[in-house]
């Protein structure tokens, strides 16, 4: 059941309140109209016209005692009509001011009511406008503010620290984006420097076979390095704004990803299969192939000889699906909320191993967030994963026409 919106939620306490507040004003009206009815209420008859005055036709000529009982019986007769054209009078008036108060009721129910509507409209418009601009923020326009103006109120309280909290945010991710260029630089030229040095060391023909095992066990490790940070950097930058995002068929980036690991496939003996049927999302080119060929080399590298990969692409209705899966071990169920987990691998906890730092599902996962997506996993029966990206899909607008 939808949840009614802040705006209808007053509309209904404005409603209410006057209807009751009315009713209320209608009932005390109501009761001091009877109590001063009852005091004051006076009605004109023609007494000529009563038959208790045509009884009393040769009143002279009666006995003392019979014109006594006559006298008491018509007045009680006259009594008796007057209390009755009384309360009759009194009934039509009062239900004829009871249906004109209901009428009016309702009608000023109504108009209190589109009143109401438009007083919490009014008053709730700085919210919108606090809601309107954290939507429409990225890393790309966090120097925007909101900057409301009026009364120090509490919607204005709420307005500027929302804003001062846009200064930190803003702060931070400058603080970020200079972190990842300088990293970038001044962890990645040692190691370029060392594997250089390292090269030429083995390559050299004067030093010793000693030293050139040593420097191809520190060229190994060098490339480790390397490939951490360089996985470092991507995630960082996996988790940022995406900055220029643009349509991506998604059949282009598996078929890319699948050429550039046609080496590990052969050196794996694993037999890969894709079906690449059309399905464009919009997003970053570059992480989306980076995406894809995680997914693709941690279904290669976690197999068994002469296993299979499947990966397939296809679109449902606003989705543009991804799959990966492939066969191996079996994986427990209670290992697939780890496996995203930085440095986390099947089987190891801990960086240290030739096959990786365990950032590939990281980065993934990093990826997929930057572009609203979500991934399902699942544990295949006859072992190994099955893994499912699914992202937004590019709107027909934003598809390129054939010519």
């Amino acid at each position: 059941m939808k949840r009614l919106s802040v705006r209808a939620r007053l509309t209904l306490v404005y409603g209410t309140l006057f209807l009751v507040t009315s009713t209320m004003l209608v009932g005390v009206t109501y009761l001091q109209t009877v109590k001063a009815m009852d005091k004051r209420f006076n009605v004109a008859f023609q007494t000529e016209k009563t038959p208790a005055i045509r009884s009393l036709e040769g009143f002279d000529r009666l006995p003392p005692a019979e014109q006594v009982r006559r006298f008491i019986t018509a007045r009680t007769e006259l009594q008796a009509q007057v209390d009755k054209r009384l309360r009759e009078q009194k009934r039509d008036v009062l239900r004829q001011m009871l249906q004109n108060s209901v009428v009016t009721l309702l009608f000023l129910g109504l108009a209190g009511i589109g009143i109401g509507y438009l007083v919490a409209g009014r008053t709730l418009r700085p919210i919108h406008m606090v809601t309107a601009t954290a939507r429409r923020l990225s890393e790309s326009n966090l120097h925007e503010r909101i900057a409301l103006t009026g009364p120090q109120d509490e919607i204005k309280d709420l307005a500027d620290t929302f804003d001062r909290m846009l200064d930190r945010l803003h702060r931070a991710f400058d603080a970020q984006r200079r972190f990842v260029a300088n990293a970038s630089h001044e962890l990645r030229t040692p190691l370029t420097i060392n594997r250089t040095v390292l090269e030429v060391a083995i390559a050299s023909r004067r030093n010793p076979p000693e030293t050139k095992a040593l420097a191809d066990v520190l060229l190994g490790n060098t490339a480790r390095h390397e490939r951490l940070i360089n996985g470092l950097l991507l995630l960082a930058r996996s988790e940022r704004e995406l900055n220029a995002p643009a349509p991506t068929p998604l059949e282009d980036v598996v078929r890319s990803a699948a050429d550039q690991l046609d080496g590990l496939a052969g050196e794996t003996d694993v037999d890969v299969t894709v079906e690449a049927a059309p399905a464009t999302t919009v997003g970053d080119p570059v992480l989306l192939e980076r995406c894809a060929v995680n997914l693709l080399e941690n279904a290669l590298k976690y197999n068994v000889p002469g296993g299979k990969v499947w990966v397939r692409t296809w679109r449902r209705r606003d989705q543009a699906l991804l799959r990966v899966e492939n066969t191996g071990r079996p994986v427990p169920s209670y290992e697939l909320g780890t496996i995203y987990e930085p440095f986390r691998r099947l089987g190891a906890d801990r960086i240290g191993s030739a096959d990786g730092a365990g950032l590939g599902l990281s980065i993934v996962r990093a990826v997929v967030r930057a572009h609203g997506g979500t991934i399902d996993t699942v544990s295949r029966p006859d072992g190994g994963l099955a893994i499912t990206v699914r992202l937004p899909a590019a709107p027909a607008a934003a598809l390129p026409r054939a010519p």
